[in-house]
């Protein structure tokens, strides 16, 4: 190993089981991973809790690995060490990598080719709330639906770790945008020029029709369940639903990958139909295993379009809140109330 860093205690959180938040375990004093051929060891600076994260303690994440494991969907870090094969340049970088598990720990083991650098002058907890949510939002707005100036946009969950920045997004390219969320953020998106919508109103659609009365260009629907149907039916003639998870499913019972099918199978159905409407089910992952290098190619793109986007005023940085990584089950419970906007970061 090249460059080591200075020796310290590995700090992590392990989900054992189906638990609740308070079941979180905060191990200490386990051995710092070594950085293997084409790896780098990260100091973690700042995590967060995403929806994955509340659907694998519940063992509900479609893909999630078995108990017990490490969750963590992202980071940001400092490059501490690096493998053989890897430019010791790296060492004292800042990094921001999607991992999927593994983020809620003090120090984590990522390939080199899927750390993506964060500009200077961007703290850590800022660029966290930008991985994920930040390539998620990017990705659906502008490589499946293509969202145009003056086109309209609705984006459920307005007030949340995605839909938060997807409102920016698309403002910052013109679009016109109505956000569902519940009323007590509602005046949040009156100033930034966002006509809210009760999530919870019977009459949502009408809601909708009354401020599009052509319909909407994209839909942007994280709920899943009925609301999809919703979503499909409020699109425009060559509109474009991009669904991205099932929220309304998350305390469901039985098979985890059920609800995904169905909603694929109800996808699928819908591109059959004539018509210029299209429907997407979005998975960042999707195309990793056959395409990987394309990828991560697109990866560090996409994310460098979101920080420059920061950089330029487009962004601000929407954090929830800052808690160390000892009180993750805090965060969770946090993050999971539904009280909060934007991202609920990690620290060490």
């Amino acid at each position: 190993m090249s460059n080591e860093g200075r020796a310290e205690g590995l700090v992590e959180v392990v989900l054992p089981g189906k638990v609740e938040p308070d079941g979180l375990e905060v191990r200490h004093g386990g051995a710092v991973p070594a950085p293997g051929p084409g790896q780098v060891l990260i100091r973690m600076e700042a995590t967060g809790v995403s929806f994955a994260e509340q659907q694998m303690r519940r063992g509900r994440y479609y893909d999630q690995p078995p108990f017990p494991f490490v969750p963590g969907y992202d980071l940001v870090g400092t490059v501490l060490a690096t493998g053989e094969g890897v430019d010791a340049g790296l060492a004292g970088t800042r990094v921001a990598a999607l991992v999927k598990v593994g983020g809620w720990a003090s120090h984590v083991l990522v390939d080199a080719a899927d750390a993506v650098p964060v500009p200077d002058g961007i703290g850590a907890a800022e660029a966290e709330t930008l991985v994920v949510n930040g390539i998620t939002a990017w990705q659906m707005l502008h490589r499946k639906a293509r969202v145009r100036a003056g086109q309209t946009v609705l984006v459920h969950g307005a007030n949340g770790g995605v839909g938060s920045v997807l409102v920016q997004l698309a403002l910052a390219a013109c679009a016109k945008v109505i956000g569902t969320a519940s009323v007590r953020h509602h005046e949040v998106l009156r100033e930034r020029g966002v006509p809210p919508v009760d999530y919870r109103d019977p009459d949502l659609a009408a809601r909708v029709r009354a401020l599009a009365p052509g319909g909407v260009d994209a839909v942007f629907d994280h709920v899943g369940g009925r609301s999809i149907v919703t979503s499909w039916s409020l699109l425009a003639p060559g509109g474009t639903l991009v669904s991205y998870g099932s929220a309304s499913t998350r305390d469901d019972e039985g098979s985890k990958q059920w609800p995904v099918l169905k909603l694929l199978g109800r996808l699928w159905l819908w591109n059959a139909l004539p018509g210029r409407r299209r429907a997407y089910f979005f998975n960042i992952w999707a195309g990793r295993a056959l395409a990987k290098d394309r990828f991560r190619a697109r990866l560090g793109a996409d994310l460098g379009q979101v920080f420059g986007a920061l950089q330029r005023g487009d962004l601000t940085p929407q954090i929830a809140a800052r808690l160390p990584l000892g009180r993750a089950a805090d965060a969770l419970r946090l993050a999971e109330s539904g009280t909060v906007v934007g991202k609920v970061v990690l620290t060490p």
